[in-house]
């Protein structure tokens, strides 16, 4: 069913979170995907650089290039008449200064068409946030486990349980917001810290693997969908397992076409 409603903007995120709705968003990476998202009223649409593992079939995120982000988010805002697009902005696009991050962020509305972009870091990349947000360019921030930081802290395990790192998680969500950020990811932390984060902040807070408390939900689309098979996260629910039903599909189609039952008359010319 198609759902009819307003664009989604940054604002909109700031106004549900005042309402008390919840934000739904997913991951797309290609023209199809986006519009059945954006025809069943997705909120926003990361083109997430998770695109490296779900799509490329690599290990982590870390080699995804800004080409490869300009060329999925291009496709995905094409689709997207709805839904609020967000870029991710991948490994090294942003971290080595501020003018390099200004010229890639720009990239993904310029090129890509996003509307927004996603930056992976707590406290120590507030002065580029600041600066996007600066020059026009909404910025959604993400904090908790780093996909790009995988070999930092080895492994992809739940962050904030020590107080110390409780205590930095919540400062940096807090100057996060402070340096505009519309918006904050918060990726496998405890239920109750992302709890005391979506009541204080006055931004939407988006968990994936945080806890119901959070302002909105966000998975990989493939993950939910059932079709990428390689691990299944604790926070992930599979809606549906369409790895199952493609693969029967194709084995139903390679049988057909060996028996000689497809084409049939009916589908001939």
């Amino acid at each position: 069913m198609t759902v009819k409603r307003d664009k989604v903007t940054t604002k909109t995120f700031l106004q549900l979170k005042a309402e008390g709705e919840k934000l739904a968003l997913l991951t797309a990476y290609d023209w199809l995907t986006a519009r059945l998202l954006d025809d069943c009223g997705i909120d926003g649409i990361l083109v997430g650089d998770s695109a490296n593992m779900v799509f490329y079939g690599q290990p982590t995120t870390l080699s995804i290039t800004m080409d490869q982000m300009i060329y999925h988010t291009r496709a995905v805002a094409k689709a997207a008449t709805r839904a609020l697009v967000i870029g991710d902005m991948p490994f090294m696009s942003y971290q080595v200064d501020t003018q390099e991050a200004l010229r890639n962020a720009g990239r993904f509305l310029k090129e890509g068409g996003a509307q927004a972009v996603k930056l992976e870091g707590g406290k120590e990349i507030v002065p580029t946030v600041r600066r996007l947000v600066e020059v026009g360019i909404p910025v959604m921030g993400h904090i908790g486990l780093l996909p790009q930081s995988v070999h930092r802290f080895g492994g992809y395990g739940v962050r904030g349980k020590g107080k110390e790192e409780a205590d930095y998680l919540w400062e940096s969500a807090s100057l996060l917001e402070d340096a505009g950020c519309f918006s904050l990811v918060l990726e496998k932390i405890p239920t109750d810290l992302a709890k005391r984060m979506s009541r204080e902040l006055r931004i939407p807070t988006i968990g994936i693997g945080a806890g119901p408390f959070c302002d909105g939900q966000i998975l990989v689309v493939q993950d939910m969908l059932g079709l990428f098979e390689e691990f299944k996260p604790k926070f992930v629910r599979r809606y549906v397992e369409l790895a199952t039903q493609v693969r029967e599909a194709f084995h139903h189609y390679i049988e057909d076409v060996k028996k000689g039952n497809f084409p049939s008359s009916r589908e001939s010319y």
